[in-house]
C-alpha cells in the first residue's frame, strides 16, 4: 500500500516512530509498514496479542477489559498507550475487535466492530476510530480495509503535524 510508504516518509521526516499492538489484525499493520524501505529506521516494535493474557502482560488493564470489554474503544486506547510507552515510541497504534466470528471466551462487544486507536505520545491525545467489518467479505479482505483505514488515519496525523 502506497500509504504506508508515505507513513514512513513522513515518520522519517520527522524524526519519529511507531510501536503497533494489534489483535484481529494479526500484525497486518506491521507487515505493511515492513514491506516498503526505510521501515527499521520508523517502526520500533509489534506485539500481536490475540488473548486478554498477553494484552494484559502488554500492559492493558484488566479492570478496563472487565468493565468494557476487551473489543471495545477503551482497550483499544489501552493498548495504543501501552505500546507507545513499553517502546518509547512517539506513537501507538492499538487495534482490538471481532471479525466475522464470535468470540465465546469474550462474549461480550459487538460482533464486526473494530476499535482502533492512534496514541500521539508527545501531545498526550488519542486518535480514535471505528470501522465496521462486512459480513459477506472474507477476513482478509476485512483486514485489509482496517488496515488501510489505519493508514489514512495516521497518515492525516502525521501530515497535521507537518502544518
Amino acid at each position: 500500500m502506497e500509504i504506508f510508504e508515505s507513513i514512513i516518509l513522513k515518520l522519517k521526516a520527522q524524526g519519529k516512530y511507531v510501536s503497533t499492538m494489534e489483535s484481529c489484525t494479526g500484525g497486518g499493520v506491521a507487515n505493511e509498514i515492513t514491506n516498503h524501505s526505510g521501515a527499521s529506521e520508523v517502526l520500533k516494535f509489534s506485539a500481536v496479542t490475540y488473548s486478554n493474557e498477553f494484552k494484559i502482560k502488554m500492559g492493558v488493564s484488566s479492570a478496563v477489559i472487565d468493565k468494557y470489554s476487551v473489543y471495545s474503544m477503551e482497550t483499544a486506547k489501552e493498548m495504543a498507550k501501552n505500546i507507545s510507552e513499553f517502546t518509547g515510541s512517539d506513537y501507538g497504534i492499538g487495534v482490538t475487535g471481532k471479525i466475522n466470528t464470535p468470540d465465546p471466551e469474550n462474549p461480550r462487544g459487538e460482533d464486526d466492530e473494530i476499535f482502533i486507536s492512534i496514541y500521539d505520545a508527545n501531545k498526550k491525545v488519542f486518535h480514535p476510530l471505528k470501522v465496521e467489518a462486512i459480513s459477506t467479505l472474507e477476513r482478509d479482505e476485512n483486514k485489509g480495509k482496517i488496515i488501510t483505514a489505519i493508514g489514512k488515519l495516521f497518515l492525516e496525523i502525521l501530515e497535521e503535524e507537518d502544518k
